[in-house]
């Protein structure tokens, strides 16, 4: 579609502030991603233990956060960005994140598990990816794909440091304080940025009266929004279903705590370059192609889990996988930029952002519920993975070319 000017920000500020909201998106990313999402299955193998919950159950927090909150605040979180900016909820999303952490390190029963599962769920969908996409799509017109992939570095640095901060507070303080350490660090890293962004309402309100919002049922009425949404969330459900059991299957193969930890942060580390690769090529080639790469490369790793082991197995897994998880998520947004335009990104991806969290939240049970306590194989759970995110690459090549800005 035609490029579209930056909507909030007047041309004279532009360069001295993007420095500015590139670490505002960052340390959001770092804590709410970073900290809140990947932290939290480091302790699901604790869980298991103290309280006797399954691999199902503990893995099924994620889903019943994500299922109850995604559709009921993904597109209306979506539509406030559009309308109002991303401040107000980036600074709501860390408090969420933040809390949801404090509370699970505390939570014994199912009931309480769950609810603070919604709230990080929340601290997700409104401090987060959405916004940030949305802050850095505005913000750069220019380089968008090298400015979302430097923000995505937040999420892969907070995920590679947060298996290894976790095992040494567990190891001196226990499962328990650490996690809630966490949650600290969340509200302390990603509050002040969001806080001090100049928010210019009064500005957004005079754009708002000359420049009409594209309807959300013109998108809806486009078949390429059906294409990416089910194409991102089938590689989306293939990369969760394997975050969201990687400690549990490191400690089937009785790794260590320690091992683990570095393994699932040497996953987060290989995402960093993923990401960096993948922005620089979105903005070289057509982002469609370099979509179907990263799904592909998700495809690829997984078998690696499956084979028979020999040295470096796994950390040749974890650089190839890494890689991909770099690129997953940051090309979305990319495309529906290109696809729907800046106008209508905070409420397309407030949908897509939806369904990829279902998918996200389904595919991790799905193992689960497939995983062979008997023999403690997770075969045919991760052959199930490969065929999705295969899957998700033949969806995403039937989506039309876009222009390079």
């Amino acid at each position: 579609m035609e490029n579209e000017k930056q909507l909030i920000i007047p041309n004279d500020h532009l360069r001295s502030s993007q420095s500015y909201i590139l670490a505002t998106a960052f340390l959001a990313l770092f804590a709410i991603v970073g900290f809140a999402y990947y932290g939290i299955p480091f302790f699901y193998d604790f869980m298991t233990k103290e309280f006797g919950w399954s691999r199902t159950v503990v893995t099924s927090g994620n889903a019943v956060g994500k299922l109850i909150v995604g559709p009921l605040f993904g597109f209306a979180a979506g539509w406030m960005i559009d309308r109002y900016g991303p401040r107000r909820l980036l600074m709501t999303g860390a408090l969420m994140a933040g809390t949801a952490l404090i509370g699970l390190s505390f939570s014994s029963s199912l009931g309480m598990f769950y609810l603070f599962y919604i709230f990080n769920a929340l601290g997700y969908v409104f401090g987060g990816p959405l916004p940030c996409q949305v802050l850095i799509s505005r913000w750069f017109e220019k380089n968008r794909g090298k400015a979302m992939g430097i923000a995505y570095l937040g999420i892969g640095t907070g995920g590679a440091l947060v298996p290894l901060i976790s095992a040494g507070l567990e190891k001196n303080f226990g499962w328990h304080l650490a996690l809630t350490a966490l949650g600290v660090l969340v509200i302390l890293i990603a509050f002040p940025m969001a806080f001090f962004i100049k928010d210019s309402a009064k500005e957004r309100i005079e754009k708002a009266k000359t420049e009409s919002m594209v309807p959300i049922s013109t998108i809806l009425r486009n078949p390429n929004f059906y294409l990416l949404a089910f194409g991102s969330m089938c590689s989306i459900g293939a990369v969760g279903g394997i975050g969201q059991h990687l400690k549990l299957y490191l400690r089937d193969l009785d790794f260590t705590q320690s091992q683990a930890a570095q393994v699932m942060s040497f996953v987060l580390l290989s995402s960093l370059a993923g990401r960096v690769l993948m922005g620089f090529l979105a903005d070289l080639i057509n982002r469609k192609y370099v979509m179907i790469l990263i799904y592909m490369i998700v495809a690829c790793a997984i078998p690696l889990l499956l084979i028979p082991d020999f040295p470096g197995r796994i950390y040749i897994f974890a650089i190839i996988f890494g890689i991909g998880l770099g690129g997953d998520y940051m090309i979305i947004p990319l495309m529906a930029a290109d696809l729907f335009g800046i106008k209508a990104l905070g409420r397309t991806m407030g949908i897509i952002l939806v369904a990829d969290g279902i998918a996200e939240s389904v595919f991790p049970m799905l193992v689960g519920a497939l995983y062979n306590d008997v023999s403690k194989s997770y075969a045919v759970g991760f052959i199930v993975l490969i065929g999705i995110a295969t899957l998700g690459a033949v969806i995403v090549s039937f989506l039309p070319k876009t222009k390079l800005e």
